[in-house]
């Protein structure tokens, strides 16, 4: 059956093919870049990343009032999603992630990131075909020969990587160094998007507060018919630039519930017999977090950064970890990319691993990774990952 040509000239058709033309484009690169963060199985993202983008173009012509097609714009919505499926599922088939490894130096830590096609090389003479790149330990002490090699591998067009590098991109990880702009790239995050992401906060903290009041009330009556004491709970923590602050979140513990001195009140640890019965459902849907918007609304936290701790347990590990003041660079957050990656942790050698995860959030520190940490938390939500 023919198509009428007429039919573009109805403006409600050329208004939803512009909005999908605009609402794809964006959902492209941020697909792209969203993918570009380690452990990204970037399928699961294409429906959320589209889905939203889409949402965001359609809810601004909704809100104007301008008359656009709704079928034309699912239909859109549904051929991009699956477009970018199939090209995902034939991209995994035709060319799996493979690089090369010149020996030498600390590349050995590579044998433990798996997702990758490692081709260890043994000689400068091997060619290795259809390689995605050739990673390397350029500060060792390499021979003339692997030297010509990496020098000839770059001229070649192949992208040629540090050993830190690749490592930071397929496990989300900074290795901490020494603190220094060679190992974060900068000791100041991005300002202007500081700036912007604190308004993102507060207009959406506030949109909580005031749309969710009725839900806010009605779990603080809950907390008080389950058990005896405050709804809410207080607590001293530090945050934003080593500033001390009281951070409130829904209490889910028994009163006066003694487990021994300060520090060990302040972890929470698994199976925890303070917990209650109504905790433990607003643990794992993160509920008992709701109440920080109040902490957002006077800019002493953030939705996304590195979670706050206690302010003991903050002095504990200030004391045995070098540079952990320095996670305090940006405002501490409710969700972020260690939570989403490793979930509570509290020892001292675990809060070291989590410290790796959120120096690779500062350094990447972008509205990029802040989305991504958004579809994780979702995720968390309905799984309760990491909840104590």
């Amino acid at each position: 059956m023919a198509i009428d040509p007429q039919i573009f000239y109805y403006s409600n058709l050329r208004i939803t093919v512009f909005a999908g033309i605009v609402a794809h484009t964006a959902g492209f690169f941020s697909f792209r870049r969203i993918g570009n963060f380690p452990g990204v199985a970037a399928a699961g993202y294409i429906f959320p990343t589209f889905s939203l983008c889409y949402g965001i173009v359609y809810l601004a012509i909704f809100l104007f009032r301008i008359d656009y097609s709704a079928f034309q714009a699912a239909s859109s919505l549904t051929l991009s999603i699956l477009w970018y499926f199939g090209l995902n599922i034939l991209s995994r088939r035709l060319d799996p992630y493979s690089l090369a490894v010149v020996p030498g130096g600390a590349v050995a830590r590579l044998h433990e990131i798996g997702g990758v096609n490692w081709h260890w090389l043994a000689s400068p003479d091997i060619i290795v075909d259809r390689v995605n790149g050739v990673v390397a330990d350029l500060r060792s002490d390499l021979s003339d020969e692997w030297e010509r090699y990496i020098a000839d591998s770059a001229l070649s067009g192949t992208p040629v990587y540090h050993v830190k590098q690749i490592s930071e991109s397929l496990t989300g990880r900074v290795e901490i160094e020494h603190l220094s702009e060679n190992t974060l790239g900068s000791l100041n995050p991005n300002q202007a998007y500081l700036k912007i992401k604190q308004a993102i906060d507060w207009i959406s903290a506030l949109f909580i507060l005031v749309v969710f009041s009725p839900l806010l009330l009605f779990v603080a009556v809950a907390i008080k018919i389950d058990s005896a004491g405050p709804a809410l709970f207080r607590q001293n923590r530090m945050g934003y630039r080593g500033r001390i602050y009281q951070v409130y979140k829904f209490r889910t513990m028994k009163l006066n519930a003694a487990v021994g001195n300060e520090k060990e009140e302040a972890i929470t640890k698994a199976d925890d017999a303070r917990i209650t019965r109504l905790g433990q459902f607003l643990r794992k849907s993160r509920i008992d977090e709701l109440p920080q918007a109040i902490n957002i609304l006077r800019g002493e936290m953030s939705w996304i950064g590195p979670r706050p701790e206690a302010l003991v347990l903050s002095q504990w590990y200030e004391a045995e970890l070098p540079f952990y003041r320095y996670r305090h660079i940006v405002r501490p957050g409710i969700t972020g990319w260690a939570q989403v990656n490793q979930g509570h942790v509290a020892a001292v050698d675990d809060v070291l691993e989590k410290l790796h995860y959120d120096f690779y959030y500062i350094k990447n520190f972008s509205p990029w990774l802040d989305v991504l940490i958004v579809f994780r938390t979702i995720r968390t939500m309905l799984t309760g990952f990491g909840a104590r």
